[in-house]
Order: C-alpha cells, then structure tokens, then sequence
C-alpha cells in the first residue's frame, strides 16, 4: 500500500475502530481481491467488532496498492459513505488503476547431454575448444570421481545458504489454566531446549513464547506472517501442547491454547502459505506439531522376531490428548467440496506431527517426548548429510520402536508439500 494512505488509515483508525462495521464488508472485500478467506477468518475470530474493525486496518495496510480505492469502493457500496468521504478528505481524488498484467517469462528447454555408463576409475576424453583456425589434436582425461555420497544440484535443492537462515518461532504451552480442564504438560520443558538449540545450531533466529492461550497464539502466527522475510530461506513453526482431533478440509488435528481453545493445524499452516505471506513464496515453510491427534491409544500388533527391536519407555508418561473436538473453528468443508478450489495449493508446506492423526502422543515427565527427543538426535546426527524428508523417515522409524507402559505404540507422520529436497546448513 502506498505511503500516503497508510498515513490516512493510521490518522483516521479511532474513528474506523468506533464506526467501522466489518460484517457488512467481508464479502466484498473477498470479492475484490482485497482479503483472502483465511485472512477474513482471521478477522472474524479476532474479537468484537472494534477488535475486528482493528485487525482489518491494521491487515489493510500490509496489502498491495490497489487495497485502499478498494476499500473506499466497498464501504461506498455497503452504505457507509460518512467513512469514506472521512478517508478521502483533504486527499486528491483516488483512481483505481487497472491491475498490470503479469506477463508470464517460459523457460527455454535445453537437452541434457547424453553419457554413457563407464567403469569408476575410467576416463573420459574432453575436447578442447578450438582457439585457431587448425584443429588442435590434443585431448584433456578427466578421471570419474567415486561413487559417494554427494548433494543434489541446486535445481532439485531448496536454497538453503541465507545467513540467518530463517526465524524459528516456537509455543511451548506447558501450566493450563484451571478453567480449561487440562493437565499442565510437564517435561514439555524440556523439549523446548532441546529443539531452541537445535534450531539455533541450524542458523535459525529462535524465538520462544510460552503459555499462550489461543487469542496470543493467532497473534504471534500474525505477528510472523507480517515480518519481512526476503532475507531468509526458510520458515519453522514448532507447537508443544495438547490436541485434539477435528474436521478439516487439508491438515488435521488443533492445538490448545492454555485458556483451552483450539486452533485447527490447517488455520496455523495458512498464515504463512505464499498467498499470505508473500515474502516466503517459493520458500519452505516447516511445522512441527507435538500434539495430540485424538485421544485413541494404539496398542500395536503383532510382529515377527526378525522385525522386533527393544523397546523404551518410562512408567510415569504421559500423553497430549484431548477428546476429539466439535468447535467451529475447525472449518469442516464436507458440505461445500469446491468453496475453495480457486485457492492456491498449500506448496513448500510440511507439518511433521509426532503421532498418527486420532492418536495419543507419549511424553515422558523426566526426558521430554518420544517424537522431539527422537527427532533432536536424528538432526544432530544426520542434518550435514540428510535431507528432512529423509530424516523425518528415521524419526517414524525409531519412535515406532518405543513403548508407553509396555503395551502402548506411538507412529509420528508428516503431510509433505515440499517440490524440491531440503538440506539444513551443515551444525559447526
């Protein structure tokens, strides 16, 4: 948005806060382009009406050009003409330009170059270009290096070499308040270290907020989705809480707020998807849910000897389930297959959970949970070497191994919509 009007808006938000009314607007603003659903949503569940007139302002000014005649446009349209004569008084007269075609640049196909298989240790001749009129006869041997492990191009890797790298912002919802009816998390603590140094060691600006109820954690996941993150190549969000199951039309499961409302993982997924947050498009945006999927605990079966290993697990665990939830806020779609299938898809997105959604997930009291102690060590080990997908597959592994009392199993998984291999910077 230009300068000049978010001046306006920033002079004239008292009165917008007190008279604005952002019901009558929603639909066109979605119309024109202006919000998003999810933005709108946002704004829906920020609170009264002066809460929402606030957080639509303050939303409006981060849009791009066209937000403001468009915003004048809708509230002439809804019958509050007071406001928008308020907005252009002593203003030159807005005119809304045309939006500018994007003129869309195809890349140019070249053909790979063909080889042919060698033995390791052969040689492959390598013709000199020519710096004469006469040919030049003579021939340079570049010898095959051995097979090793070796990193993709850069074609088929994120770009992952900014310094910082990225932010990391992590919840760590440990004391509840009474009212909410759900148990204080204890050695959730605990995971909250491991994870701020691991992320830390990874190059990432770590920032930890503990104790937030629901209205606090839409906050701080606006507050981020705001920050300019041109600078950086990559994006974390870590959840430590109790979950639930819910409805949901893309990612499944919620997280708890101390004050014990939910937020539904594909509400917390949507701030910073491209359309959102457009100084993270084309860039991974990582979600690490230690929540509960459901309050199912899975028993098991049977294996044979060949595929048994020893399994660990403390008698005083303890699990992040919540019954499965019925709020509204979990956005079920069932009745509505194509409201949105104009929207975008969700890419370079992947939310890790640590159990399989409808499932319990196991935290010991003393060591932290079975999915963050796992996945800390698998990315001290194996990050200089492995890409995520690759290691979120070891965690799945070593945590299906475990066992909560001799009897309970716990299977972590992931919704993957990254396009390209990820590698973190290699830990010093």
């Amino acid at each position: 948005m230009d300068k000049i009007h978010k001046t306006i808006l920033q002079r004239n938000r008292m009165n917008l806060v007190k008279t604005l009314d952002p019901s009558s607007l929603y639909d066109a603003l979605l119309e024109k382009g202006v919000f998003t659903q999810d933005m709108i949503d946002d704004i829906k569940r920020s609170g009264t009406r002066r809460d929402q007139a606030r957080e639509l302002v303050r939303d409006l000014e981060t849009r791009g050009s066209r937000a403001f005649p468009l915003f004048l446009q809708c509230l002439q349209e809804t019958g509050q003409d007071s406001l928008a004569e308020l907005l252009q008084n002593g203003v030159p007269t807005v005119k809304l330009q045309p939006a500018t075609p994007t003129e869309v640049v195809r890349p140019i196909l070249q053909p790979l170059p063909v080889t042919f298989p060698m033995d390791v240790g052969s040689v492959v001749p390598i013709q000199k270009p020519e710096t004469s009129p006469s040919p030049s006869p003579e021939k340079d041997y570049l010898p095959l290096k051995p097979p090793g492990r070796v990193r993709r191009d850069s074609i088929q890797n994120y770009k992952m070499d900014a310094s910082p790298c990225g932010l990391c912002l992590i919840i760590n919802n440990v004391e509840f308040e009474p009212l909410s009816q759900l148990s204080n998390r204890r050695g959730s603590n605990i995971d909250c270290e491991k994870l701020h140094k691991r992320f830390e060691a990874l190059n990432f600006i770590v920032e930890v907020k503990c104790n937030l109820t629901k209205r606090q954690m839409v906050h701080e996941l606006s507050s981020l989705r705001k920050k300019d993150h041109s600078q950086y190549d990559c994006c974390v969000v870590i959840m430590l809480s109790h979950g639930t199951e819910v409805s949901h039309s893309r990612f499944p499961g919620a997280v708890f707020g101390v004050d014990g409302e939910s937020i539904p993982v594909q509400n917390i997924t949507a701030y910073l998807n491209g359309q959102n947050c457009p100084s993270l498009q084309g860039k991974p945006k990582l979600f690490f849910i230690q929540a509960c999927g459901g309050d199912e605990k899975d028993t098991g079966f049977e294996v044979s000897p060949d595929e048994f290993e020893p399994s660990i697990g403390g008698v005083d665990d303890q699990t992040d389930s919540i019954p499965i939830s019925s709020s509204s806020d979990s956005l079920s779609m069932s009745d509505e297959p194509d409201a949105r299938a104009t929207l975008p898809t969700p890419s370079d997105i992947l939310v890790s959970y640590s159990t399989f959604p409808g499932y319990v997930s196991w935290r010991d009291t003393e060591s932290g949970s079975w999915y963050v102690e796992t996945l800390d060590h698998i990315l001290e080990e194996n990050a200089s070497t492995d890409d995520l997908v690759t290691m979120l597959m070891m965690v799945n592994h070593e945590v299906s191994q475990n066992s909560a009392k001799g009897l309970y199993k716990q299977m972590p998984g992931s919704f993957n919509f990254l396009r390209k291999l990820l590698y973190f910077q290699s830990q010093a």
